[in-house]
């Protein structure tokens, strides 16, 4: 589906099974240490669904976040990254946007509650595939993909 044609408040199953099946690694913006925050029990979801997750948090940069090395930005990621999901604030959203098109990320999803228009033009302008206000937990659980990972 072309970028142009996707319309952000409705997508189609097709279309988030097609970027859940491209995902292998993902780039967690605003992981957090903390087991009661969702980034925290997304991000155990994912490992356990055989997701690669590379935790992204200044604040916890060096240390591990359930065994997974956190760094401060995605410019230092040094493997190549599917995905970015982004659990931080709206106007956070066009500088992770930024860095995500510098590291030649293939998708930005952003969480429930984060919406971003411009930031999701320029994404796809730049070749991104764009996913808002979703949680990649509901939606692999929704879809029943992780049945076929």
């Amino acid at each position: 589906m072309e970028a142009s044609q996707i319309n952000h408040d409705f997508y189609t199953s097709e279309y988030v099974a097609e970027i859940l099946d491209q995902t292998k690694v993902i780039a967690l913006v605003g992981a957090s240490p903390r087991p009661e925050r969702d980034s925290h029990k997304v991000m155990q979801f994912l490992l356990d669904n055989k997701y690669q997750v590379i935790p992204v948090n200044p604040r916890a940069s060096g240390n591990l976040i359930l065994g997974q090395l956190c760094v401060s930005s995605l410019a230092e990621i040094t493997q190549s990254v599917d995905m970015v999901d982004i659990f931080r604030s709206q106007d956070a959203v066009p500088g992770i946007t930024r860095e995500a098109i510098a590291i030649d990320a293939k998708i930005i999803w952003m969480q429930l509650g984060i919406k971003h228009p411009a930031a999701a033009k320029l994404a796809e302008n730049s070749g991104l595939k764009v996913i808002m206000d979703r949680c990649t937990k509901i939606e692999i659980e929704k879809s029943n993909w992780t049945d076929s990972k």
